[in-house]
C-alpha cells in the first residue's frame, strides 16, 4: 500500500509520505485533542500536546501544524479535511428509535469490563430525560444506584459482563480495544436477536471505524452500519442509557467482590489502587491478583 502526506497551508497542497499536516483552528485543535486525550504523552520540544493513538501519533505544535503520522493517519485527520465533515452526521434529537454502546471499567485496575448496548424509542426516551440520564461519569454513583433499575426494567438492552479471571486469559491474545470491540459487537448481536435493531446504532467511538471492524471480522456474526462518534454518551440518549446501565451492574459486581474478599476495592488506577492491591496480595498472595485485576496494568508491575 501506497502511503502519501497532505500538507494543506492556506489552500495549498503538498504530498510527501506516510504525514498528514493540517492547519487547525483553536477550535479543531481542542476537539482533536478532547476525543483522544486518554492517550496524551509528553510532548515534543515546540508542541502543545501529543497523542499516541492506535497506528497513529498526533502531534500539535505552537507552530499552528497539527501533524498526523502512522499507518492510519489518514483516519484520525479525514474529519478535519473537509468543514462539512466536521458537522454533526445525525441530528442528536431527531432520530427515534436509536440503539446505543458504551462500556465501564477499562480504565480501573480492579473489577471487570462491562458492556451494555440499549435501545431508546419515544416512550423510554421520555423517561429517561425525566430521570436526568446522561453518561455515567457526569453522574454520581448513588444516583445511578437509585435510577438504573427502572431503567433497566423497562428499556431493552443487552448487558455483558467480563469478570477478571476471563478478561487476563482473553488479553493474553487480544488488546484492551479488541476486547472492547468484540464485546460491543456481541451486545449488538444479542439486542439484535432479541428485540431487532432500529437503523440508528451508535458507539462512544474508542478506536477508528476500520479498526473496528478489523478486530471483529473473524467474529461469527457482525453487526455493520453503526455510526461512529466521539463523546457519543453526552450527544445520544441511547448510549447514554446503555453507559448508565453498564456503571450500575459495575458498581454491583463491586459490591459483590467486596464482600466476598472481605475488603473495600479502590476504582482507578491510581496510588490508593496500588495501596488496595499491596494489601490483596498480603491478605491473599499474589496469585489470587488474576481474579479481582487486570494484570496488564502497571500497577501489577509495582508489587512485583
Amino acid at each position: 500500500m501506497c502511503y502519501f502526506t497532505i500538507i494543506v497551508f492556506n489552500g495549498t497542497i503538498e504530498c510527501m509520505s506516510n504525514v498528514i499536516t493540517l492547519k487547525l483552528t483553536n477550535a479543531q485543535e481542542t476537539k482533536l485533542y478532547e476525543a483522544w486525550s486518554e492517550n496524551a504523552k509528553t510532548p515534543p520540544q515546540y508542541a502543545k500536546w501529543q497523542l499516541k493513538c492506535e497506528n497513529c501519533v498526533i502531534t500539535c505544535y505552537t507552530s499552528g501544524k497539527t501533524v498526523f503520522q502512522g499507518k492510519e493517519a489518514n483516519v484520525y485527520a479525514s474529519p478535519f479535511m473537509e468543514e462539512e465533515l466536521m458537522q454533526p452526521k445525525i441530528a442528536v434529537k431527531d432520530i427515534l428509535p436509536q440503539a446505543g454502546s458504551d462500556e465501564v471499567g477499562t480504565g480501573d485496575y480492579f473489577g471487570p469490563v462491562v458492556v451494555c448496548a440499549a435501545i431508546v424509542d419515544k416512550n423510554t426516551d421520555a423517561l429517561l430525560h425525566s430521570l436526568g440520564v446522561r453518561d455515567s461519569k457526569q453522574l454520581k454513583d448513588e444516583d445511578i444506584l437509585k435510577i438504573a433499575p427502572e431503567i433497566i426494567a423497562k428499556v431493552p438492552h443487552s448487558l455483558l459482563i467480563v469478570d477478571n479471571r476471563k478478561y487476563n486469559a482473553v488479553h493474553e491474545t487480544n488488546n484492551l480495544n479488541a476486547i472492547k470491540a468484540k464485546l460491543h459487537n456481541q451486545a449488538y448481536v444479542h439486542l439484535n436477536r432479541k428485540y431487532g435493531l432500529p437503523q440508528l446504532k451508535v458507539i462512544d467511538q474508542f478506536t477508528p471505524e476500520r479498526s473496528y471492524y478489523r478486530y471483529i471480522q473473524n467474529e461469527p456474526m457482525v453487526i455493520r452500519n453503526i455510526h461512529f462518534e466521539t463523546k457519543a454518551e453526552d450527544k445520544y440518549i441511547a448510549v447514554g442509557c446503555a453507559s448508565v446501565i453498564a456503571r450500575y451492574a459495575l458498581l454491583k459486581k463491586m459490591e459483590e467482590m467486596d464482600a466476598k474478599w472481605n475488603m473495600h476495592f479502590a476504582k482507578g488506577a491510581g496510588s490508593n489502587v496500588d495501596a488496595c492491591a499491596k494489601q490483596f496480595v498480603k491478605q491473599y498472595g499474589f496469585d489470587a491478583l488474576e481474579n479481582v485485576a487486570k494484570l496488564h496494568f502497571k500497577n501489577t508491575e509495582k508489587l512485583k
